[in-house]
């Protein structure tokens, strides 16, 4: 029978691996904060270029309104003209302290008039989010954040009573590393953190807890029937007894993301893609801390009060 809890230091070590890389890549790379949580303007500017030179575009946006200028494309499907397929030059202006005057969006979007094939009547749309409403829908995200995973805490701790409130502390820790190789996710492939971020860390949460919970049941059970042995032994019978289920679900779940990210590729849709691709890193590092980092930082901390408790006792003469 394959010991996880006496491989633990080596479980551990890879997480802390993983975890320091992303550290690293934070450090080189930076946060990117998308206009939704920091403020600016988003422009669309409709052309007739499908290979458009977003460089360039970026550049010449930068020198008119003398700040920096993230262009992306983006195509789009108007109904009205028969499904015909629309090319979209996407100009997001988010590390501004203020959002675009109407005389710059004027200058930036003639500009772009200039520089590129752009339609006399060409769709353009404007949108500008205050750098104060940013700063507050972010605020609202952690707090989200933070507000799941007391509630996770108190759940686990009513639930598994006979494990202790440590249990439920061990999860959140479990899942505070999920949320960690996501965020490491957006840091290592520049994804800008929007309200996206946010919804996979959510669902990474309760998807991942759901595994734990299986787990720790599985635990309460065993402890039941198995009053001999010691803590070590229950949990990591109590994990491979859970653990084709756990990776059976995991790995279908991971299957359909890999096609819903393949998809997005293919058909160039980069929220679609920027959702998918963080989500798919949630999903393996949940797994993975279902497994190997939940249940045997519990042991751990188990066995450091029954050594704490032993010492404490008075030597016998």
């Amino acid at each position: 029978m394959f010991d996880i809890i006496a491989k633990k230091r080596y479980f551990f070590a890879l997480s802390i691996a993983v975890l320091l890389i992303g550290l690293v890549f934070l450090f080189i790379n930076g946060v990117r904060l998308d206009i939704q949580f920091q403020g600016g303007t988003i422009i669309q500017i409709e052309v007739n270029d499908e290979d458009i030179d977003l460089e360039k575009a970026a550049n010449i946006a930068e020198a008119t309104v003398n700040k920096e200028v993230d262009a992306q494309k983006s195509q789009t499907i108007d109904v009205e003209e028969g499904d015909k397929r629309i090319n979209l030059l996407v100009l997001n202006i988010s590390n501004a302290e203020d959002t675009l005057t109407s005389e710059e969006q004027s200058k930036l979007i003639d500009a772009m008039r200039n520089e590129f094939d752009v339609p006399e009547d060409a769709e353009i749309s404007v949108n500008s989010v205050e750098p104060f409403i940013g700063k507050e829908m972010l605020l609202r995200g952690v707090r989200a954040v933070i507000w799941a995973s007391l509630l996770i805490v108190l759940y686990i701790w009513w639930r598994f009573k006979s494990m202790g409130l440590s249990a439920g502390l061990m999860a959140i820790v479990a899942l505070m590393h999920d949320a960690m190789v996501v965020f490491a996710t957006y840091i290592i492939f520049k994804i800008p953190l929007d309200d996206g971020f946010i919804a996979v860390i959510l669902t990474i949460l309760g998807y991942s807890i759901n595994d734990t919970i299986v787990i720790y049941d599985r635990i309460r059970e065993n402890m039941k029937s198995m009053r001999k042995a010691g803590i070590g032994e229950i949990v990591n019978k109590s994990i491979l007894q859970s653990m084709s289920r756990s990776i059976n679900t995991n790995v279908c779940t991971f299957m359909s993301m890999v096609v819903v990210y393949i998809f997005a590729v293919v058909f160039n849709i980069e929220s679609v893609r920027d959702f998918s691709l963080p989500l798919i890193t949630g999903i393996i590092s949940g797994c993975y801390s279902t497994i190997f980092i939940a249940g045997p930082l519990w042991v751990v901390w188990k066995e450091y009060q029954l050594k704490r408790k032993a010492a404490s006792k008075p030597a016998k003469a």
